[in-house]
């Protein structure tokens, strides 16, 4: 049983190799191979076909990176070829490279904000005048010049009562100087002072403003600007989505109008009158 092993794997191994040569009519038996020899040549057989296949895997990659590599010389080459006519054709005709540009779809700014310039009028309708204002981005919150700020209680909610706080050089419809104004607070906010640090609580009420096309309720903080320039102050929150500012430009909009106010087209001499400042 053992001998027809080895036969057995003899012939397997002389059929592998293609080495066989066993005639049809031939009474010699095959030479015997151990089964140590068997397993060693089988293991020979199976690692030179591996290589076989490694190397044929590695021609065809090569292959193929060959062929792209020369579809991608064709293409510039052909692109050479029609930029060297495009050249000749140019200085055939004698004229100058033309550049074209692509345009881009822009959306034009002002189509959906207003331009303000650093210095505005503004009016407060439930107030009745209109006043100076600075256009600050650099504050967060609005802010109201305010004095004599008294709050009190209505209808079980938080009220305040105050007039506008104004130095004699600031233009106002004459008869709202000492008029007392009320309205409900809004909210209150702590602001620091950057001069010495320290912070105070003041109340927030918003109120009916225009400024040239705009007409919104804006929230102002109430605090006394009489010794500042302009007695309102206008920042980030107002500004936000509605307006942008040309700091080069002053009072682009118009003066509105009240009962008892200067008309709109004697504003430039009070304009003229602003100092160059920088307050805030």
């Amino acid at each position: 049983m053992r001998h027809g092993f080895f036969w057995l794997a003899a012939t397997l191994s002389f059929a592998l190799t293609g080495c066989a040569s066993l005639q049809p009519n031939s009474d010699t038996p095959p030479p015997l191979l151990t089964e140590q020899a068997f397993h060693a040549r089988i293991n020979t057989l199976s690692q030179e076909i591996s290589a076989q296949c490694d190397s044929s895997g590695v021609a065809d990659q090569t292959q193929r990176q060959h062929q792209a590599l020369t579809a991608d010389v064709r293409e510039v080459g052909s692109l050479l070829r029609h930029l060297r006519q495009d050249i000749q054709t140019l200085e055939a005709r004698g004229g100058e490279p033309v550049i074209v540009r692509e345009e881009c779809e822009t959306r034009d700014i002002l189509d959906t904000k207003t331009l303000l310039g650093r210095n505005e009028w503004v009016g407060l309708p439930g107030i009745g005048t209109y006043l100076k204002a600075r256009i600050d981005s650099g504050a967060n919150t609005s802010s109201l010049s305010a004095q004599d700020v008294t709050r009190f209680e209505r209808d079980g909610e938080d009220w305040v009562r105050f007039k506008l706080a104004l130095n004699d050089d600031d233009v106002v419809v004459e008869d709202k100087r000492d008029k007392w104004i009320e309205a409900p607070i809004e909210r209150r906010v702590r602001v620091i002072q950057a001069t010495n640090g320290e912070g105070d609580s003041r109340p927030v009420i918003s109120l009916l403003m225009t400024l040239g096309p705009i007409r919104e309720n804006v929230e102002f903080t109430l605090n006394d600007r009489s010794h500042l320039s302009y007695p309102v102050l206008l920042g980030r929150r107002f500004l936000l989505d509605i307006a942008i500012i040309d700091v080069a430009e002053t009072y682009v909009h118009p003066r509105p109008e009240f009962p008892g106010g200067e008309p709109t087209e004697q504003s430039a001499a009070d304009e003229a009158a602003d100092q160059d400042d920088n307050e805030e």
